[in-house]
């Protein structure tokens, strides 16, 4: 197995998860299985009890671990499936050791942050390395391992010195060490010295970098990259500039251009390595710049105030968009603004092509959504309702068409006389971490035709599928009592669970596309394979969905 750790320095937000994604993807281009592995210093065990305001979304893999938004790069540009295991956290790792302490692992011994915690890191590392994630099933031949934060927090020297420890582990022709650093512009110079000192800082702790990866808006200069490698011990061709382009689709080509893949090829002695073809990937990234037509979807969150709240809704998007051959322009809506009547926000709402509802807890802005749900509904524009935008959607149905005053969702009142969406009777109502419905589950198409004899438009995209599987997050569904009276007046829920009593698909014949879904589809999205619900979303709003259909059926 060989190792490739890329750390970062200056500031956090550099970009050093699309980087170490992007030198992945160009390692399978040269036939190599790659893995990766995030480690996040902080305490939390996991991400799944984080204010998305203050951490972004929390991205959710097949086994249920609710991760950093990271593993969604990694899962995206890679299509690997990882597990919880490849995401490392501080308090994962005090967990395990604390809990062999109690057992008597470490009996007679004093436990210490050296050797035992840095050896639990280390453990943990080659463990998971081992852990199959690609398609084929086989190990990998390359680990990629991102350390979170930056080179000097307190946080996480934990793990750089269990790194320094493991070059020597596992040999230094086995590891290579990558250091992102930020290279500002100031007074039209190109500023070489926050990169000097991260480097400092980095070789302090017994860590050189063997390659630099420069972010700048602008190509390093040669005379930058010179400067760069005379005070960093590092060869010229050593330093890449990871510069801004057109989308980040073309970092894995930018990287190639620099021969990243032959420095890999030689520090690591990989015998196997051929030479890099990106094939289709390279065809997607450099024609989206050629695209004229554009497609114009309403997002409407609560969370709009940081964007990466929503990151895997907003890759689905664009990976949808990208298949209709189209540029996405994406309008955010506070979800309070459409319950104010605030004009502004409305008007985006009534101009754009599609609607998207995504996922979110708590009370605010939920009257928002089953507003923008019936707005939807009765001027036959294309919705797409992901968690609690599908339990929107029932309850603006079951208040609206089938006259059940006051129906909600006993997440936002307990009291309701017709709770349409309740608590999941399995649910832990007191422990937060860890308890909701999560994971990769199964979804039969139950109910796929329609009065009229039509098929569920789900159903079709999905290539007539009986079965699919997507990665759940809630602790609310749809409430079995009402389930009859729902599908019976009118919207159809055409998927349902294994024991067909858990709502997971909901459709209304009749509308050029009106889907709610309980499951999350956005974390299986790929820029070349996109998300199911979304292209169908993105498709309807282009036009397209009646020809797209039509074509496949007789397919």
């Amino acid at each position: 197995m060989k190792y490739i750790v890329v750390t970062g320095g200056v500031v956090s937000g550099l970009g050093k998860g699309v980087t170490i994604s992007s030198m992945g993807r160009l390692l399978q281009a040269c036939g190599l299985r790659v893995t990766a592995i995030k480690i996040d210093p902080y305490l939390n065990v996991d991400a799944g009890t984080m204010s998305p305001f203050e951490h972004g979304e929390v991205f959710v893999l097949n086994d249920g671990g609710e991760t950093d938004l990271d593993l969604g790069n990694y899962e995206r540009f890679l299509s690997l499936e990882l597990t919880q295991d490849h995401n490392i956290t501080t308090g994962k790792v005090y967990r395990n050791v604390i809990l062999k302490e109690r057992k008597g692992d470490y009996l007679g011994k004093t436990v210490q942050v050296v050797p035992h915690i840095t050896n639990e890191i280390q453990d943990w590392i080659e463990a998971t390395a081992k852990i199959p994630t690609s398609e084929d099933g086989e190990e990998a031949d390359v680990c990629l391992i991102e350390v979170g934060g930056t080179v000097g927090d307190i946080e996480s020297s934990v793990f750089l010195e269990a790194l320094r420890q493991f070059q020597f582990r596992v040999g230094s022709e086995n590891f290579v060490l990558c250091f992102v650093s930020l290279v500002p512009i100031l007074s039209d110079e190109q500023k070489t010295k926050p990169t000097q000192h991260g480097v400092k800082d980095l070789r302090s702790l017994g860590l050189s970098p063997s390659i630099i990866f420069c972010r700048c808006t602008e190509e390093l200069l040669q005379p930058t990259r010179q400067k760069i490698s005379s005070f960093c011990h590092v060869p010229a061709d050593h330093v890449l500039s990871v510069h801004d382009v057109k989308n980040v689709y073309q970092v894995p080509i930018l990287l190639q251009q620099q021969n990243l893949h032959t420095l890999l090829e030689k520090h690591l002695n990989i015998s196997k390595m051929g030479g890099p073809n990106l094939g289709a990937w390279a065809v997607m990234a450099n024609a989206m710049a050629q695209w004229t037509e554009t497609v114009q979807i309403c997002l409407i969150g609560k969370y709009t105030g940081l964007q990466d709240s929503y990151l895997s809704v907003i890759k689905a998007l664009r990976h949808a968009a990208i298949a209709c051959q189209h540029k996405l322009d994406l309008q955010w809506v506070e979800a309070t603004d459409l319950e104010n009547d605030d004009q502004e926000a409305w008007n985006k709402v009534k101009n754009c092509q599609g609607v998207i509802v995504p996922g979110g807890f708590g009370n605010r802005g939920f009257d928002g959504k089953v507003l923008a749900a019936k707005y939807c509904r009765e001027n036959q524009k294309p919705y797409l309702g992901v968690c609690l935008g599908f339990q929107a959607m029932v309850v603006e149905y079951s208040r609206n068409v089938l006259k059940l005053e006051g129906a909600n969702s006993t997440e936002f009142d307990e009291s309701s006389p017709h709770p349409v969406v309740f608590f999941m009777p399995e649910i832990d109502k007191t422990t937060m971490g860890g308890t909701m419905r999560l994971g990769s589950r199964i979804t039969k198409f139950t109910h796929p035709t329609f009065d009229d004899g039509s098929t569920s438009i789900l159903k079709r995209l999905y290539q007539n599928a009986d079965l699919v599987k997507e990665r759940h997050r809630h602790r609310y569904e749809v409430n079995p009592i009402y389930v009859d009276q729902i599908h019976e007046g009118g919207l159809k829920l055409v998927g349902r669970d294994e024991t067909g009593e858990r709502m997971e698909v909901a459709e209304l014949p009749g509308h050029p596309y009106y889907v709610g879904v309980q499951y999350h589809p956005e974390f299986k999205s790929r820029p070349l394979k996109p998300s199911v619900p979304f292209y169908g979303l993105v498709l309807a709003a282009c036009g397209k969905l009646d020809a797209y259909l039509e074509a496949h059926d007789k397919a």
